[in-house]
């Protein structure tokens, strides 16, 4: 690791790490909790959609914060995460709840445990490159792309598990490195090459590592079951390259253990609903994408054909790469993309014949310049697009290069296990979809494991661009500038708001509605005073799963409830025939000495 000093390497991590906390953090509080974050924000206090779990209160005609407040029990919290995310990550709500019992309840504590699980994945990241592939200057191009990715962005700024998750797998995967580092007795040697002599008590114990594995599989695994898919990579790689039965012997009990801590949460937990829950829904989505693929709110269902699932696929795959994000879904024409790839793959070609040659032909230092301007001059629409989209064959053969010239056997297996997680995921979501015949599920947040896996692959052709001659760096580099101020529109469009593929809205959202109206009624709220909530009614798809005891909608006067004094004696109640004002009826204090009716807050439009 002698191609940056310690001291300059921990300037620029230092420099890289600030740089992703401001990205992450800016703007984090400015928008309203949209449904997903909702439902997040209740099940953290153990509270119930629509109040299953709280009949005593609201089955009366009025109600009272105190009373929505009473104590919550761990059966509350389970069924709250049945209710609310088909028992899904309990890990992540019990981190949320204890960072909210410290810091308080609102958006920006909401959603500070994803800024922080994201920039630390950042630095997580760096450690994983320099430790397992020996350069300091890889390790820090590996992070300063994930600090820029636009998904990790705008994912550290939702209220939801995917930060923690990809965390948690990243680290996952570095012990289950250290793991095979140790079976085969690589740190003595990799000490005693660098001359360094051995201290066993500073390492890790076979026996830590182990428990340490166990339980950060629990964790994924209960942050988001999904996880399982980075898991089944480790199992692929161990197959193929580990040889040791005391190691294997080893995994297989902790993978037991693991497994017995997460079935304790499908047995008594709320996991015990996961599966016919996912069953109802693959039934759910699969009659809409067969029988009305385009006129329901939740987005284009179409049934699961290859083509159908390749067409949705490509921008999933796209968007993986940094240096291909938001290709798959802004080009058009399979003739200009043609063009586009071969001319990168000739491009590619001339790299690969005179990459060696100190002096080449006169031609080969235009070769590039004039292959990228003679297609920009033939591309028939969005001509940058497709510029950019010509150098990804370049960026695979860099890949391909830095691999062959820069690793060694040990390093090279590894890369097999960056490619299976890179990929795996996606294709397990893929394989769903076809099973189910549904396209519903294709979606980047449901494979995001692989991004940091990516980013290091990205980094290692990037290391590779630079050593090279200045013909072939230079053009190569102007078309990775132009792809960086499109991702820097990303970036813009995810902080106004307005970037439906990461932010899933169109129009930004306001502040949110539901504090705003809390912190009006502590101001105005006056004992003899009534509030009253609308009765907003959500649809019901499922009569066993989605509806309620109550006649009337409670989600409303929940999500208010949460933002105002727990010990609170406020008189409340739901309008039966409002839909969508919260009113403060102002006890007789009108000029005629009757009741006043005040609006708090019009939630017409922006319940998202």
């Amino acid at each position: 690791m002698s191609d940056l000093s310690n001291r300059n390497t921990f300037i620029w991590l230092a420099g890289i790490l600030f740089l992703a906390f401001v990205l992450r953090v800016h703007n984090v509080g400015r928008y309203g909790i949209y449904f997903d974050e909702k439902s997040t924000l209740l099940i953290s206090q153990g509270v119930c959609l629509e109040g299953a779990n709280q009949k005593d209160v609201f089955t009366k005609k009025y109600f009272t914060p105190a009373e929505f407040w009473k104590p919550k029990t761990v059966a509350d919290f389970i069924e709250a995460n049945i209710r609310g995310d088909i028992g899904n990550s309990p890990s992540y709500y019990a981190v949320l709840w204890v960072w909210m019992e410290i810091f308080g309840l609102s958006d920006l504590s909401m959603r500070m445990p994803s800024v922080l699980f994201s920039t630390l994945m950042v630095a997580m990241l760096f450690w994983f490159v320099r430790r397992h592939f020996r350069s300091n200057t890889l390790a820090l191009l590996a992070a300063g792309i994930a600090a820029i990715e636009p998904f990790f962005v705008a994912y550290a700024q939702m209220a939801r598990n995917y930060s923690m998750t990809f965390f948690l797998t990243l680290l996952s995967t570095h012990i289950f490195l250290l793991i095979l580092e140790k079976a085969e007795g690589r740190r003595a040697e990799r000490r005693k090459e660098k001359g360094e002599k051995d201290h066993p008590s500073l390492l890790p114990s076979a026996f830590s590592l182990y428990l340490a594995y166990g339980a950060v599989f629990a964790l994924s695994v209960l942050s988001h079951y999904l996880a399982v898919t980075v898991f089944l990579c480790h199992g692929i790689y161990a197959i193929f390259f580990l040889r040791n039965v005391r190691t294997w012997v080893a995994l297989a009990i902790t993978g037991a253990v693991g497994l017995g801590l997460v079935s304790l949460w499908f047995i008594f937990g709320g996991g015990a609903y996961t599966f016919q829950t996912m069953a109802y829904q693959a039934e759910f989505y699969r009659n809409i994408a067969l029988t009305n693929p385009t006129g329901t709110p939740f987005g284009l269902i179409l049934p699961g054909t290859i083509p159908n699932i390749t067409k949705r696929a490509i921008p999933i795959f796209a968007d993986l790469f940094l240096f291909t994000n938001g290709l798959g879904s802004a080009l058009t024409g399979l003739k200009n993309a043609g063009l586009a790839l071969t001319l990168g793959g000739l491009m590619a070609f001339v790299m690969h014949r005179y990459e060696r040659d100190a002096q080449p032909p006169i031609w080969v230092k235009a070769a590039l310049p004039s292959i990228l301007l003679a297609g920009t001059l033939v591309y028939s629409v969005v001509p940058l697009r497709f510029l950019v989209l010509s150098i990804a064959p370049v960026m695979l053969w860099l890949m391909s290069q830095y691999i062959l010239e820069h690793t060694n056997t040990r390093e090279k297996r590894y890369v097999l296990l960056l490619v299976l997680l890179a990929f795996v995921p996606t294709f397990f979501l893929l394989f769903m979809s076809w099973r189910n015949n549904h396209t519903f599920g294709i979606t980047q947040r449901y494979s995001g494991f692989s991004f940091p896996y990516v980013c290091l692959l990205i980094a290692m052709a990037l290391r590779q661009l630079a050593s090279l001659r200045w013909w072939f760096t230079a053009p190569v580099a102007a078309v990775l500038v132009v792809q960086l101020y499109f991702v820097s529109q990303v970036l813009i469009q995810i902080y106004g708001g307005v970037e439906p593929k990461y932010t899933y809205f169109e129009k930004p959202r306001i502040k949110n509605p539901y504090w705003f109206a809390a912190q009006e009624l502590k101001a105005q709220y006056t004992p003899g005073d009534t509030i009253l909530y609308p009765n907003m009614k959500r649809v019901i798809y499922s009569e066993k799963i989605d509806k309620t005891y109550s006649p009337v909608a409670l989600l409303d006067a929940q999500l208010v409830n949460v933002y105002l004094p727990e010990d609170a004696t406020y008189i409340q109640r739901v309008d039966p025939n409002e839909r969508d004002k919260i009113v403060l009826v102002k006890g007789k204090d009108g000029p005629d000495g009757r009741s006043r009716k005040v609006t708090i807050f019009d939630l017409k439009d922006v319940r998202y």
